[in-house]
């Protein structure tokens, strides 16, 4: 099968095309046929060697932890999945990713894709959108009436978190930049803070939850605007305990856990038209596109999900 590797850490010029063969599966697991991926900040990070202490692989390391596509081989064990079937998925972490024209997915990971969606669309759902739904859902518990700030709401979790945060009954402030306004209003925001030239946290008070994706400075603010016994979220990077206990609040780091279950409940949504794929760009299935892909992921500034279409 063809596939996009890397052999070495580095830019986004190690990425390389080469010829692999197919993965062999677990009694557990189903071989899918990838029709489409996404690219996710994980992908660039391990790229750059990063996460190589936590995630220490040998090489050739096949990115990519989204997929879409069809299932052409089934295990023993497999039970709730046929052939033919039409799925998506975030496999687990492994280094045989999804750049590839055919990757291994464990069954209990595995949902139907909804049939409303393109491959293109669907591949943009799984890790975006479980790591919004169990920040939001698991981890603060986000429920009717609060107040809820979503940074980077025009980002790949960001745009899925809004629309969640409202199906669940929050008021959702949002920070973006001026170019993004409509568009975060779109997705649901009730309050836009064009992050270029206002200070969220002087313009937000008396709010029950935070879900950072940023980071750094950005983070460490953020627990200005919590009222007491308030919940704050973030996916990049690991809170101040200090920080936490002068503001009262509850604070943690939070990295998601692959359920099919879960990806099941949000593919009803999206059957339903509550939630909504939020596509911003899509590539071809290259080495070169890849890169490309990998320096607009790169600059923080892409807009909803970037899309690799690989059959």
């Amino acid at each position: 099968m063809r596939a996009v590797v890397i052999n070495e850490y580095g830019s986004k010029d190690v990425l390389v095309e080469q010829e692999l063969p197919k993965p062999a599966i677990k009694a557990n697991q189903v071989l899918v046929e990838v029709y489409a991926t996404s690219i996710n900040p994980i992908d660039w990070k391990l790229r750059a060697g990063y996460l190589k202490q936590m995630l220490d692989w040998t090489f050739p390391i096949i990115l990519g932890w989204d997929v879409a596509g069809k299932i052409v081989e089934i295990g023993s064990e497999v039970k709730s999945f046929q052939i033919g079937d039409e799925v998506f998925a975030r496999p687990d972490t492994t280094a045989k990713g999804t750049y590839a024209e055919f990757t291994a997915v464990d069954e209990e990971l595995l949902a139907i894709k909804p049939s409303n969606l393109t491959f293109e669309e669907a591949a943009s759902i799984p890790l975006a959108g479980l790591t919004a739904w169990q920040c939001l859902v698991d981890n603060t518990k986000v429920k009717q009436g609060d107040k809820v700030l979503i940074h980077a709401g025009a980002g790949g979790v960001g745009s899925l978190a809004i629309q969640m945060a409202k199906h669940l009954g929050a008021y959702v402030a949002s920070t973006a930049s001026e170019n993004n306004e409509a568009y975060v209003k779109e997705l649901g925001a009730d309050e836009f803070i064009n992050y270029r030239t206002q200070q969220f946290e002087e313009e937000l008070r008396d709010y029950d939850v935070v879900i950072d994706t940023m980071g750094g400075d950005i983070l460490n603010k953020s627990f200005q605007i919590l009222k007491p016994g308030g919940r704050l979220v973030t996916i990049a990077g690991q809170p101040d305990p200090s920080l936490a206990e002068k503001h009262r609040v509850t604070a943690s780091s939070y990295w998601l856990t692959p359920n099919g279950n879960q990806l099941g409940e949000l593919g009803e949504l999206l059957e339903k038209g509550i939630l909504k794929p939020q596509v911003g760009s899509i590539f071809e299935f290259s080495a070169e596109a890849l890169q490309k892909a990998h320096e607009l992921s790169e600059t923080h500034h892409a807009k909803g999900k970037i899309v690799i279409k690989v059959k």
